[in-house]
């Protein structure tokens, strides 16, 4: 698996569409999430702007991913392979009994 960085612009203003769909896309991207498809998800504080870093084989494969998302009509985007990402894991702490 490769580890792509898609950078997505929204090219509409929040419409009413545009609205009515983001409970679809945050459904869709927690599922992607879940199946560790996208690892990183962030959006800029001017909502215009989305970082999401996924794994997949191909590029073709990311296209794939993205043209599942609802908002998918109201997107630019370009995608970027990446040499590797690097972000802290966050694990639980096991606490020993001894």
């Amino acid at each position: 698996m490769n580890e792509y960085m898609i950078i997505i612009r929204f090219i509409t203003s929040f419409n009413e569409e545009f609205v009515n769909l983001l409970p679809n896309q945050r459904i869709q991207i927690n599922r992607l999430m879940e199946k560790g498809i996208i690892t990183s998800y962030s959006l800029s504080a001017d909502r215009g702007t989305l970082w999401v870093t996924l794994l997949a084989t191909s590029l073709e494969a990311v296209e794939k991913t993205l043209r599942m998302m609802p908002l998918f009509k109201f997107m630019r985007y370009d995608i970027i392979e990446l040499m590797f990402h690097n972000s802290p894991v966050y694990a639980q702490m096991h606490f020993s009994m001894n």
